[in-house]
């Protein structure tokens, strides 16, 4: 079953990767018309900003996402004990390298993973985190996080926040150099050659601009909220209690949002950091049915 799952989120790596491509071509065509007067010039440039943005995610998703979350790694026990052992612990039931370790200093308790494959996985906990928990709660929560590195869930979760990245420089850039100027290039073309396919065109580059990023997130998060469930029970199984992260996830459920924390980020998180409950952009599942899950074990 596991192995199932493994190969299962490499074949949706690839997927993620196709779409995550094909969504910035649409968006750069919008930004391309919108800059240039040109559908073509726009999927071009945009594909090649997507491919390079990717690559460097990828091969540097570990320091990338650990900056943007002002995440300072640990390079020995003595640094912080307790965490440096728990996920020494962890990663060696779960056999998998002992990733790199990073505190993040932020009162709020929370904890994510990241990295492109358990050989250049790191896990990262909040200062609030390693304060609240005691050893077994922490246990979970690492447990949790462990999982995901196993699963291949990071890599996942690497290319959707490249995507969600992408989109937002992509339309931001469309967006500014629209209302700063752009806009003259493309009512010139408009009084130029007439007719209503430019009108269309530029009402399908506004919509695009506006409702990829809303599109993006929905993906990212609809991702997140699947493999949540997954490394739940993975949590249990690598700590054989699931009292553990079912204490922790109380304890989770009731904290007060992060004080530091990049939005984009935030779907890697094992609770949501931002506290907002909207539904259909909801990062995570509710903490009660997580909880009511791991009681049915």
């Amino acid at each position: 079953m596991l192995f199932e799952q493994i190969q299962s989120n490499k074949r949706r790596t690839i997927v993620l990767l196709v779409g995550f491509l094909i969504l910035v071509g649409i968006v750069g065509a919008a930004v391309g018309y919108l800059l240039l007067g040109s559908l073509e010039y726009g999927v071009v440039g945009a594909l090649i900003i997507g491919v390079v943005y990717t690559v460097i995610m990828i091969s540097n998703s570990t320091n990338v996402v650990m900056a943007m979350n002002h995440g300072n790694e640990i390079t020995q026990a003595d640094q912080a004990p307790e965490l440096w052992h728990t996920v020494e612990d962890m990663a060696m039931v779960a056999q998998v390298p002992m990733p790199r370790v990073f505190v993040i200093q932020d009162a709020s308790p929370n904890a994510f993973a990241t990295g492109n494959s358990p050989k250049n996985a790191a896990v990262a906990a909040t200062t609030g985190l390693l304060a609240m928990m005691d050893r077994h709660e922490l246990e979970g929560v690492i447990g949790h996080e462990i999982s995901h590195v196993r699963n291949y869930d990071i890599r996942i979760s690497t290319i959707a926040l490249a995507l969600m990245a992408a989109i937002t420089l992509l339309t931001n850039l469309g967006s500014n150099w629209w209302f700063f100027g752009g806009s003259n290039r493309n009512r010139n073309d408009r009084d130029n050659n007439g007719g209503g396919l430019q009108v269309i065109l530029l009402i399908f580059s506004i919509l695009v601009m506006v409702l990829a990023p809303l599109l993006a997130g929905v993906i990212q998060m609809a991702i997140s909220r699947n493999r949540e469930y997954l490394a739940d029970a993975g949590s249990v199984e690598l700590t054989r209690n699931p009292q553990e992260l079912i204490s922790a996830l109380r304890k989770l459920g009731s904290a007060k949002p992060m004080a530091n924390v990049d939005p984009s980020s935030a779907a890697l998180y094992i609770s949501n950091p931002l506290k907002k409950k909207t539904h259909l952009f909801e990062t995570h599942p509710p903490i009660e049915e997580r909880i009511a899950r791991l009681e049915r074990m």
